[in-house]
């Protein structure tokens, strides 16, 4: 990349190196704007003769066309691209989805030296029009060597990024207590619902049991024959893992289980198992309740 000064009435169709001023302060026109003739006279009407810009050399790409090629190759699914001024791209989802990112391959590309990426965390719900990636290269142009080699990494090992849709998944959600199944909906019912608002979902299949293996079992069962997307269980009990009567309760139906502790507080004491294709999630975020005298008071998780 070049730099130098010329001429005003010279300047259409190159870049300029920095921002340009009005003499009060106001700003006219930014770094690594384009300048069109309308732009030209517009400067020359300003009283300006000379401005200062940049000129691509061979082997260079502009950074706005730069960024657009590695931003059209690193996700898949429900997005769209927007150009942004300075050399950055942004990628919106178009409808809910879960994001899925490949962090060693996002490293990867990072440790260029012309052109970073930035994403939302792997697995983050994504609400449409989100946006969840950004794509920004160095100045005003990227070597063409450099910028042929970030893509072809990521067109051997991406896509970094995908958008995968939640289309109105059907929950099921299971509320347990050892004295009355009720008593554990009553509890956590709203707080479950502000959740999965929060997701942009809702409930489709609700059950209270009683908690004690067999019954929990039947339950599960039930809901399973609904074929939901994902079962929740609530439960008033702090759970032990899966020796308890909710982990007892979902191996007895064929569950198979994936995770027990999480990293989060509260919530480190989730259980997540499958029962086929259908996760079911013990969930102790919901159940996180501090006891004073007769009154139990739910507590939201963060």
């Amino acid at each position: 990349m070049r730099a130098q000064t010329i001429g005003v009435k010279e300047a259409t169709g190159r870049v300029l190196c920095c921002t340009v001023f009005r003499a009060g302060g106001k700003k006219l026109l930014a770094k690594g704007h384009v300048i069109s003739e309308e732009d030209a006279s517009m400067l020359a009407t300003e009283g300006m003769n000379e401005v200062w810009v940049t000129e691509l050399e061979e082997g260079e790409v502009g950074e706005d066309e730069a960024v657009m090629q590695v931003a059209s190759e690193i996700g898949c699914g429900s997005l769209e691209i927007r150009l942004a001024a300075g050399g950055r791209a942004n990628l919106f989802t178009t409808e809910p989805c879960c994001l899925l990112v490949d962090d060693e391959l996002l490293k990867q590309i990072n440790c260029t030296a012309s052109v970073v990426i930035a994403t939302m965390l792997n697995f983050a719900y994504a609400k449409a029009g989100q946006r969840v990636a950004t794509v920004k290269s160095t100045p005003f142009a990227v070597a063409s060597s450099q910028l042929e080699a970030v893509i072809s990494i990521i067109k051997e090992r991406g896509p970094i990024l995908q958008a995968r849709p939640i289309r109105s998944p059907a929950l099921g959600v299971l509320y347990t207590d050892p004295g009355s199944g009720e008593r554990a909906r009553l509890l956590f019912e709203s707080i479950m619902r502000q959740r999965l608002e929060r997701l942009g979902t809702s409930t489709a299949f609700v059950l209270a049991s009683l908690e004690d293996e067999g019954t929990v079992a039947k339950s599960l069962q039930h809901l399973l024959r609904a074929k939901p997307t994902a079962i929740l269980i609530a439960s008033t009990t702090a759970p032990a893992g899966p020796d308890d009567v909710v982990g007892r309760a979902m191996l007895q139906v064929g569950c198979q289980f994936e995770r027990f502790l999480a990293p989060v507080e509260p919530g480190n004491l989730l259980l997540l198992g499958y029962k086929d294709d259908t996760p079911i999630l013990s969930a102790p975020g919901v159940r996180d309740i501090k006891m004073d005298d007769q009154a139990v008071r739910p507590r939201l998780t963060q």
